[in-house]
């Protein structure tokens, strides 16, 4: 399982008028199973995505799709963990 942790690095503005697409991007990703979970910080400074790949090389590859990188817009960091614990209806779909 991953966190995928985006900083934003320009004014909300600019980030708004790419928002469509990135949500695209992000369906994109549901719909195969590897995004978990994803939203905004509190305040708004970034956000966050839980993913499911085989490898950190798989996340950052999907991560090089997402117009918020492409127009540099946000930073993102990768952070690798092994669940040990799940809650149990997420355990089928998480393959636990």
């Amino acid at each position: 399982m991953f966190i995928i942790n985006l900083h934003y690095i320009v004014p909300l503005e600019q980030l708004d008028n790419h928002m469509t697409a990135h949500v695209k991007f992000l369906q994109k990703y549901y719909k195969q199973n590897v995004f978990v979970a994803s939203g905004r910080k509190v305040p708004r400074t970034g956000g966050i995505i839980l993913a499911r790949a085989k490898s950190m090389d798989e996340v950052e590859r999907i991560m090089k799709e997402d117009p918020f990188h492409i127009h540099r817009l946000a930073e993102f960091s990768i952070t690798e963990f092994l669940t040990s614990q799940v809650h149990p209806e997420l355990k089928n779909f998480l393959g636990k």
